[in-house]
């Protein structure tokens, strides 16, 4: 029995506070089409990250063709010939086609490119996977689809034998699927390996011959796709029981509807500005709920956030605010209608970590605390910060400590008293617990939910659907910048939000 084209044994990764990898282990044969799955954060991109060279690994042994490996670069894994496409396309838009092809290998002399030897190599790639386009064609004229073309040529140009796609589909039509569908299985029958990273259950079904499953930065394990349903996979990616990390909170009575959002729509994105990204999006907020938003990386539930709250401008659809329509072109219209955000990035976004905890926490009620519509009352600045301090428990050394040394939770409650001085109707919370610990959760969680009982109107997003089923008294799910579903809590699980996710259906 031949050696496999790649394993891996016992990697391991370590962050500060994070175990992102622990012990996995799973290998790679030549001429197979290999899904590695999981939920967000279960330690998919940082594999993905060590096989690629882009990171080393603390622990664990790396074997290509039998043979052990240390990938200290990117130019290591490409001398081995691992090629990684990532979903975040790394092409030069104002180059040609084939300069991104042989970017850094162009043909020609020491001083001299040798164009037609360039167009005539490119001609020969592009013709293995079936791209008949203008070697001289600039990059930023093309589609999503042809630029993804385009990567696959590069990798197949550094005689690649094992390529790395990286949520391939996330931007492509049902056709250009198909098309690059059948490139995958081409380059498969050709000898290639292909790792193939994807949320889409229903094209590893149809695509992949094994899969692999991570959770929670460990290997749950790995299976012939002939051999399990979606189901079965779904299990293997969400099968850890809520109550492990969540407790959930407790009903609550809600009021009117506070916000209400119909059929908003938006187009374009940074790749492609025909690109569906929000499409006629529904949904309403009671006042003193919480409504989840649940859905997968690429789904729309940041995009939906930004433009409720004005940082995005959308294209069609209304916004309303109890009841009245609201016109919501920036953040500063959001605010007066009494819509806030909680952003997904507190550190790149919402803090400005140089600052202290007293200029971040007063930074959005500075209005309220002026003498004279001049000066800055800092005996009610000192009052707010004290109140707030003592209401969410915010554990700093003083008032003047850099908000950038406080822990992650500490910072989150830094961000939600900014808004609780504001007294919105509606507050929008992205990711509210992404990187802090789980203590720190518990205690935003019930924050959220005093929130909620003072009748705040919330709006949770969160990947994490323990959190998700923990919180929110209804639920709504997003794919592919649509809502699929809708469902309360007491009718919800993991496998029902996963199968709406993933396959923008429950069974």
């Amino acid at each position: 029995m031949s050696e496999p084209l790649l394993r891996v044994t016992g990697i391991a990764k370590l962050y500060p506070g994070v175990q992102a990898l622990d012990d996995v282990s799973f290998d790679l044969d030549a001429g197979e089409i290999h899904g590695l799955l999981g939920e967000n954060g279960a330690g998919k991109s940082t594999l993905l990250k060590i096989l690629s060279g882009a990171e080393r690994p603390d622990a664990g042994r790396i074997e290509v063709a039998g043979e052990r490996r240390i990938l200290a670069s990117p130019q290591d894994a490409q001398t081995l010939g691992i090629a990684t496409i990532y979903q975040e396309l790394n092409l030069l838009p104002n180059l040609s086609v084939a300069e991104n092809v042989f970017i850094g290998r162009e043909p020609g002399g020491r001083a001299f490119l040798s164009w037609r030897r360039l167009v005539e190599q490119t001609r020969e790639v592009t013709a293995r996977i079936g791209l008949a386009i203008d070697p001289l064609a600039l990059v930023r004229n093309l589609s999503v689809a042809e630029q993804q073309m385009v990567e696959i040529a590069r990798a197949l140009s550094m005689e690649s034998r094992l390529i790395i796609m990286d949520e391939p589909t996330s931007a492509l039509s049902e056709a250009e699927v198909e098309t690059l569908f059948a490139i995958v299985r081409e380059l498969r029958d050709q000898g290639l390996g292909i790792i193939f990273v994807t949320h889409r259950l229903d094209e590893v079904m149809r695509l992949c011959d094994r899969a692999t499953v991570l959770r929670d930065g460990r290997l749950v394990g790995t299976r012939a796709v002939a051999d399990v349903s979606v189901d079965d996979l779904i299990r293997m990616m969400v099968g850890r029981s809520a109550a492990e990390l969540f407790t959930p909170l407790a009903p609550r009575e809600t009021g009117p509807v506070v916000l209400e959002v119909a059929g908003l729509s938006r187009r374009g994105n940074a790749l492609d500005p025909h690109a569906s990204v929000l499409d006629d999006v529904s949904f309403a907020v009671r006042e003193g709920e919480i409504l989840g938003i649940a859905g997968l990386m690429g789904s729309g539930r940041t995009e939906l956030a930004r433009a409720v709250f004005g940082a995005d401008a959308f294209d069609k659809g209304q916004i309303r605010v109890a009841g009245r329509e609201v016109v919501v072109r920036s953040p500063e219209d959001a605010i007066k209608a009494g819509i806030g955000l909680v952003p997904e990035d507190r550190k790149q976004q919402a803090l400005f970590l140089a600052l202290a905890v007293r200029s971040n926490l007063s930074l959005a009620a500075l209005g309220r605390l002026l003498r004279f519509s001049t000066f800055v009352d800092e005996r009610a600045e000192t009052a707010l910060v004290a109140r707030y301090k003592a209401m969410l428990n915010i554990r700093m050394a003083s008032p003047e400590q850099l908000v950038g040394n406080l822990s992650g939770g500490n910072q989150q409650k830094v961000v939600l008293a900014r808004w609780l001085a504001l007294e919105p109707k509606i507050l929008i919370v992205d990711e509210p617990t992404r990187g802090i610990d789980v203590a720190a959760k518990s205690e935003v969680h019930q924050l959220l939910d005093r929130m909620a009982r003072s009748g705040i109107a919330i709006v949770a997003i969160s990947s994490e659907l323990p959190e998700i089923l923990a919180i929110a008294d209804r639920i709504v799910v997003m794919r592919e910048g649509r809502v699929t579903g809708e469902t309360l809590r007491a009718e919800a699980s993991e496998e029902r939000l996963m199968q709406m996710m993933t396959l923008g259906r429950a069974a």
